[in-house]
């Protein structure tokens, strides 16, 4: 019976590239293109078999971090290339939209995210062990898309290149009072303090990251500068000229969304910009993929822009600006990919071999998750006044201007002649 039911959902989804499947009874069966050079993998007992008809979407990943499911020369990247882009292209089988259906209906549920709950999520992907971030990040503890200029551009210089981005975006002069919304190790709040002059108070929920940060900024002595507190950001009670965001969104949850930003436009000055970077989809609202949620985020969702703009729009803010970064992503967790594998070693004795092989799974899905399938990363760029930023977005091309290098008096953005609409 399982036998059928999955080859009935591989025979409609795989129409892209070819698989070949060992069942646990020895019998092979081919799905896809007929030229198609397959990727083979094989199950190895009737209960996997079951597992996989009834939930692939969980049951997949978890075959393969227990060693069910094997795939010949252990072709992680050709496997799910496979389910990515079938996923992606091809509806499936009708039982298939029934239990899509069903998450869609679970996922407001999933997402609600009060201070507590949120606490326990972040806990349980970021309170890892510092040495397991050091053995694939890069050294300022990036763990967010980085901005190539060129495919040669190194992991290291990509992320500094995000970091100036959003800067650029920023408009950060000395002085600024700068929030982190999920400050993370503390990375960007030290480059804007150290480089930029600003004032910084990071706020995060995970201890691991507080505790790095605050030795990180005592380190530099930027301690009377960056301000590291574990904090939910709605418990924040000042006002700042600048607020930024990095990664930490996709965390806040779709039943959270108008609270996130009413508490935005809440804490930003009068004439005050905010940028909020987070991963989201090129389609429309969909649900979390159960094994992510299970194993690597739980409550996180990955939003659509039309959920992040109805949000916005109802908190009386202006859109300033929006960027998508299609492939930078790909190209970041390739690099994170690559330093985690050549380092597998250390994790296993931090960890297990299950635990690699979690993580494989996860860092291989997501690259394929930006480079074939329907996520990217968005930036949104947000004030509270139509004239906070430049008329023009050449700004944002010119070289980050560090703070040790800015002129005596710098020039206020441009800004439009009148209040009135530019035409």
């Amino acid at each position: 019976m399982w036998a059928r039911l999955l080859d009935t959902l591989l025979s409609s989804l795989i129409r892209h590239g070819a698989l070949v499947v060992e069942t646990p009874d020895g019998h092979t069966h081919r799905y896809g293109e007929p030229d198609a050079t397959p990727v083979r993998i094989r199950i190895h007992d009737d209960e996997t078999l079951r597992r996989l008809a009834l939930r692939p979407e969980l049951a997949v990943g978890e075959a393969y971090m227990d060693g069910r499911l094997t795939i010949e020369d252990d072709d992680l990247y050709g496997f799910l290339s496979v389910a990515t882009r079938n996923t992606t292209a091809v509806q499936g089988p009708w039982f298939r939209h029934v239990a899509a259906r069903l998450r869609d209906a679970l996922r407001l549920f999933q997402q609600y995210n009060p201070m507590t709950r949120a606490r326990q999520n972040v806990a349980h992907h970021y309170d890892l062990s510092g040495d397991l971030y050091e053995l694939f990040l890069d050294a300022d503890r990036q763990y967010s898309c980085a901005y190539f200029p060129t495919p040669e551009t190194t992991l290291e210089d990509a992320q500094a290149a995000k970091k100036a981005h959003i800067a650029r975006k920023l408009l950060i002069e000395p002085g600024h009072r700068v929030l982190d919304i999920g400050c993370g190790w503390g990375g960007m709040g030290l480059t804007l303090a150290r480089d930029f002059g600003a004032d910084v108070t990071g706020v995060t929920l995970s201890r691991e990251q507080h505790q790095v940060a605050q030795a990180r900024a005592a380190a530099e002595g930027l301690a009377d500068r960056a301000e590291f507190r574990l904090q939910d950001y709605r418990d924040v009670t000042e006002r700042f000229d600048r607020i930024v965001s990095v990664g930490m969104f996709e965390h806040v949850g779709v039943p959270h969304y108008r609270e996130y930003f009413r508490h935005v436009r809440e804490k930003l000055s009068e004439d005050g910009v905010a940028l909020i970077h987070t991963i989201g989809r090129f389609t429309p609202p969909a649900s979390t993929s159960p094994w992510i949620a299970k194993y690597i985020f739980p409550g996180g969702y990955i939003p659509a822009m039309s959920e992040v703009m109805a949000a916005v729009e109802k908190e009386d803010l202006i859109i300033a600006d929006v960027e998508v970064l299609r492939l930078h992503y790909a190209e970041t967790v390739r690099h994170w990919h690559d330093r985690f594998m050549a380092n597998c070693d250390r994790v296993r004795e931090i960890y297990d071999e299950r635990f690699c092989r979690m993580w494989r799974f996860y860092l291989v899905a997501s690259e394929l998750s930006f480079r074939e399938g329907v996520h990217c990363v968005f930036q949104f760029q947000l004030a509270r006044r139509r004239d906070a930023v430049p008329l023009t977005r050449d700004y944002l091309y010119r070289p980050a201007r560090p703070a040790e290098t800015a002129p005596a008096e710098s020039p206020a953005p441009a800004r439009a002649e009148s209040r009135e609409p530019a035409e």
